[in-house]
């Protein structure tokens, strides 16, 4: 990897993520070489990827590179790569490009879409975890869209302009929302020969309420929003299969669709190479105790949605969101600097800030330790707390001017196909029709 070799101990962080950003700036400028490892280049703000697929905003507004973060840190270094495997004895990384050896190990690789065994739905759906992700979505909505107003088949371009949602979670609420805007106030303009009022968004929720790891008059207020929109919310129905045009399900419900987006459930990005015992089974995170540390191991740490630190507040590990990964690695900051001076590490202890969620154009739900609160409101301070969140003046004075234009002029300029998506998957759509 090009190295070289330190006096200082080395911190190899895995993942350039909420979690491994914060961790990284933390240590910045404290006597330890500092190696990042990921396999993009740029930090991306994830609760906004939404907004990207749905054409409301640009990639290159919620990613800023991780060299830019790091400016003017002294022995830190980066490298794009992805890492196969960790050989905990030979206290080595080893990567697409070589292995490095480690004194510290912190693992940050964060989640991934979790399809639960299902093959034929992960090849078949679509995921939104990732940059890439988010723009196939866009291209692969725009092309479908396209694709019917070709087509004469009426079956078929239903089905294209069907959505299917699976996973009411944040990320399939506020799909949902922002689809729903744009048959609202976009399609209409943008295909005229189509009758858009036949477009359907269906959100489908294996429990009994969208939201549930949010208060109930959260969860309420957002199926609320969402009906209102315009949108179907199918609760206490779970996806068992899709075959790339057939959606089926627990009961006789059945959807014909050619998009269908899985939201349905996240899991660990585990490495391989870590004894077995260390994993959660069925959601791959890593155990870890109190301060971080992989259980079984003295210096290979993990932080962030990949780590599971079990307490009495949370029996499951903490919420796989960004304030515990952030908190988590500030404070593994301080610990690693205590390891190396012989300190006593602190004890993890998190801080709720609360949860939101927004569902469209002046509707958002907040939930906060003693308040709950819904609407406008709400909408104003979700916007708030993500502009502020976001890494790099730039990137903030960009996507507040989207979000102003948008607002103003109830548009989404971002409908551009600038790398077709083919799916992998058959479809069984009529090409003699077109």
């Amino acid at each position: 990897m090009n190295i070289p070799q330190s006096n200082k101990k080395r911190v190899i962080i895995i993942g350039g993520g909420f979690a491994g950003i914060a961790l990284a700036k933390k240590l910045k400028n404290k006597n330890l070489q500092v190696v990042l490892l990921d396999k993009h280049n740029y930090h991306t703000f994830q609760p906004l990827l939404y907004q990207v697929a749905t054409g409301g905003l640009e990639a290159g507004s919620i990613a800023y590179p991780i060299r830019k973060v790091m400016q003017g840190c002294e022995d830190f270094y980066f490298r794009l790569t992805s890492v196969k495997e960790i050989d905990t004895n030979a206290q080595k990384v080893i990567s697409e490009i070589g292995d490095l050896h480690y004194d510290f190990l912190v693992i940050a690789t964060g989640s991934k879409t979790n399809y639960f065994g299902n093959k034929e739905i992960e090849r078949n759906s679509m995921s939104m975890k990732t940059i890439p992700q988010a723009l196939n979505i866009r291209s692969l909505i725009l092309e479908n869209f396209e694709q019917a107003v070709l087509t004469k088949n009426q079956s078929d371009r239903e089905a294209l302009i069907n959505f299917v949602l699976v996973g009411g979670g944040p990320t399939g609420v506020e799909l949902a929302g922002a689809l729903a805007e744009m048959k609202k106030a976009i399609l209409q303009k943008d295909y005229p020969d189509l009758d858009i009022q036949k477009m359907q968004i269906n959100l489908i929720q294996s429990g009994d309420r969208i939201l549930n790891t949010m208060s109930v008059e959260s969860s309420n207020a957002s199926e609320a929003f969402l009906e209102s929109l315009g949108v179907k919310i199918w609760k206490n129905v779970r996806v068992t299969n899709y075959d790339g045009r057939i959606i089926s399900t627990n009961s006789d419900l059945t959807f014909d669709s050619a998009t269908v987006i899985w939201t349905a459930g996240v899991q660990g990005a585990a490495i391989s190479g870590l004894d077995v015992n260390s994993l959660v089974e069925r959601v791959e995170r890593i155990k870890v105790n109190q301060f971080n540390q992989v259980k079984g191991y003295d210096n290979i740490f993990a932080i962030g949605d990949i780590a599971s630190m079990e307490s009495e507040l949370y029996p499951q590990g903490h919420p796989m969101m960004a304030q515990p990964a952030i908190q988590q690695g500030n404070l593994l900051g301080e610990n690693l600097w205590r390891l190396v001076n012989g300190q006593n590490m602190k004890p993890f202890e998190y801080n709720d800030k609360g949860s939101m969620a927004t569902i469209g154009r002046n509707k958002a739900v907040v939930d906060l330790p003693k308040y709950h609160f819904n609407g406008v409101f709400a909408w104003f301070v979700w916007m708030f707390v993500h502009l502020f969140s976001l890494i790099g003046f730039k990137n903030k004075a960009v996507v507040f001017l989207n979000w102003v234009y948008n607002y103003i002029r109830f548009d989404r300029e971002g409908r551009l196909i600038i790398r077709p998506y083919k799916k992998r998957s058959f479809t069984t759509f009529t090409s003699d029709e077109v």
